[in-house]
């Protein structure tokens, strides 16, 4: 696991996190199943494993926690499970961040992988046109941000290992769905080839568009410091994410944004 400042282990067999004495979080971890994901599946029959991943939201550090409520700042971690789902790779079920009554827009998702190597699709809209698409592939240690009002999913790039990342959020976080499931899917379904290296398939229900695939920047505009992890960075500066919260106050941030 990557250094996260934090000393929190994935126990697999459990599918539960485990914290340190100094670090809250909930007592169990949300799951979510295969059941829960099929609408954004080319093959709404697939099978694959049961627990797709298993979510905890809300932790940190005791001494924290007063600040991380005053902010409206939340922080949580999440797990993906190893193999596929027919041809697919594990991956979470496509979205929208919803609008948050603490800005009254939608908002952005910082991400940090800190295990395994993960794919963040993300693309401009939901509509027929889905405008801008990228596939941003990263391994432990280095971070994605998805910007406010982007369509997105979380993908496990690999079939034999678990992913684990964690992520600076809203607190009042919510996901808009209908548009992701009237298309069935987003713009790009990831699918795995013969060598069980992911490849692109396009999803016929939007108008063609160029998918970029890619590599993490560094986010000099946010002054984030790739050496540190991103609640490492909270510590030492305890409003450098407040731009989760407050998207608004950095628009020209997000105006033909590159991942």
């Amino acid at each position: 696991m990557f250094e996260t400042g934090l000393g929190i282990h994935f126990d697999e067999q459990m599918c539960e996190f485990i914290y340190p004495s100094n670090v809250f979080g909930p007592p169990h971890v949300e799951k979510r199943y295969l059941k829960d994901i099929i609408h954004s599946l080319a093959d709404s029959k697939a099978t694959g494993p049961k627990i797709v991943y298993s979510i905890a939201m809300d932790i940190g550090l005791g001494n924290d926690r007063i600040d991380l409520l005053e902010r409206e700042l939340l922080f949580g971690t999440v797990a993906y499970a190893a193999g596929s789902i027919g041809e697919e790779p594990v991956k979470s079920q496509g979205h929208i961040h919803s609008i948050s009554k603490t800005c009254q827009m939608s908002t952005p998702e910082v991400y940090e992988i800190w295990s395994g190597e993960a794919i963040i699709y993300m693309q401009e809209k939901a509509t027929n046109d889905p405008g801008r698409c990228y596939a941003v592939q990263a391994k432990a240690g280095e971070v994605i941000i998805v910007p406010p009002a982007w369509a997105h999913c979380t993908i496990n790039a690999s079939k034999t290992e678990k992913m684990v990342f964690g992520a600076w959020c809203v607190r009042d976080f919510g996901f808009e769905y209908d548009a992701v499931r009237a298309h069935k899917g987003l713009a790009f379904y990831p699918k795995f080839d013969a060598r069980d290296k992911i490849v692109w398939e396009k999803n016929p229900n939007y108008q063609s568009n160029k998918l970029v695939e890619k590599s993490p920047r560094e986010y000099t505009e946010f002054r984030l410091d790739s050496k540190l992890s991103i609640y490492q960075q909270y510590k030492q500066d305890k409003s450098k994410f407040d731009f989760v919260v407050r998207p608004d106050l950095c628009k020209e941030k997000w105006e033909n944004y590159v991942p």
